[in-house]
């Protein structure tokens, strides 16, 4: 018998396969963006929420998934997904989601399930925009771990404390200044004072 878990598990990994959030498979589905989404999953009263057949159907149609595939990803129950704390990159620099470390805080995240990383800690972005083409394109997901340790050559998320959130790999670090370079390069490499760095994190997968 099928389990409530096991259909919703497939459908994260039918969004993880397209390289999407349970949110973006629903809009190239052409559904409701909530529709996939974790808090969708269960009623106001408790009750086990199942997907629609045809939003089902929908989603396979979007992603070129046939049914056969679908049914693997609910039989196979060894592969380890993690489910992680989603927000959209634009909503990354407005206040109440990250505390002065980086770390996920408060309300109003969705989740995605993406590959385990060894990081309680672990969020996931949705990127918007082109404006780090060719890295990363609109609509995929990263993964940021701001536990893990950051070295020459790693791609990073970096916040000032003016607000600003941006995506660049990092070329040096010292006690005075972080130098980035950026991905897309149409935009400018940065140097940042580190007095003006609330927090930066490494980026440890990306859904491409």
């Amino acid at each position: 018998m099928l389990t409530h878990d096991q259909i919703w598990n497939a459908l994260d990994r039918l969004a993880e396969r397209a390289g999407l959030s349970a949110s973006a498979l629903a809009k190239r589905a052409g559904l409701d963006p909530t529709t996939f989404n974790k808090s969708k999953r269960i009623t106001p009263d408790g009750r086990e929420r199942w997907p629609s057949t045809e939003s089902v159907a929908k989603a396979l149609t979007a992603t070129g998934t046939t049914v056969d595939t679908f049914v693997q990803f609910i039989e196979d129950t060894a592969r380890s997904v993690q489910a992680v704390p989603l927000l959209g990159f634009a909503e990354a620099g407005t206040g109440g989601y990250f505390d002065d470390g980086g770390f996920p805080v408060g309300k109003g995240w969705d989740e995605v399930g993406l590959p385990s990383v060894n990081d309680e800690h672990a969020y996931a972005l949705e990127i918007s925009g082109d404006s780090m083409k060719p890295a990363y394109r609109d609509g995929d997901v990263i993964i940021v771990s701001p536990g893990s340790p950051i070295r020459r050559g790693d791609r990073v998320v970096v916040k000032t404390k003016d607000g600003e959130v941006m995506v660049k790999e990092l070329k040096r670090r010292t006690a005075k200044v972080i130098e980035l370079q950026s991905l897309n390069p149409a935009h400018k490499d940065r140097v940042i004072d580190a007095k003006n760095v609330e927090w930066i994190a490494r980026i440890v997968w990306a859904s491409q």
